[in-house]
């Protein structure tokens, strides 16, 4: 049996789109916690839908300080509205059928959006 059987299988399939894997991210992210203090992460075409990438920034978003985050996509995503909620609560115009990009620039805790407004 060849060792990349399950690669051709997925290149025949039409499936052939691989992601970085989360825990991969964060292992080698770790290394470099201190260098994101204040600076603007760029995920270029690197769908906010799907990307573990976006994921991994997002939650770290405030522990790593960063001032920004920009994720974009060049085509439409086939799981747009499944996997990442966080476009619901912000009565953000998803389109289907078209590239994203998302910038954020903070991170509120869920408790900080609780709090009363005087």
């Amino acid at each position: 049996m060849a060792k990349n059987e399950n690669l051709h299988k997925a290149k025949d399939a039409k499936k052939d789109e691989f992601y970085t894997q989360y825990e991969d991210i964060q292992n080698e992210l770790n290394h470099y916690e201190q260098h994101f203090q204040g600076k603007t992460v760029l995920c270029n075409c690197d769908d906010p839908f799907e990307s573990n990438f976006c994921k991994f920034f997002l939650r770290n978003f405030n522990y790593l300080g960063l001032k920004r985050l920009i994720c974009t996509s060049y085509s439409t995503s086939p799981v747009i509205g499944q996997q990442l909620t966080f476009f619901d609560w912000m009565d953000e115009p998803v389109v289907r059928g078209h590239g994203y990009a998302m910038d954020i620039r903070e991170v509120r805790f869920l408790s900080d959006s609780c709090l009363p407004v005087d």
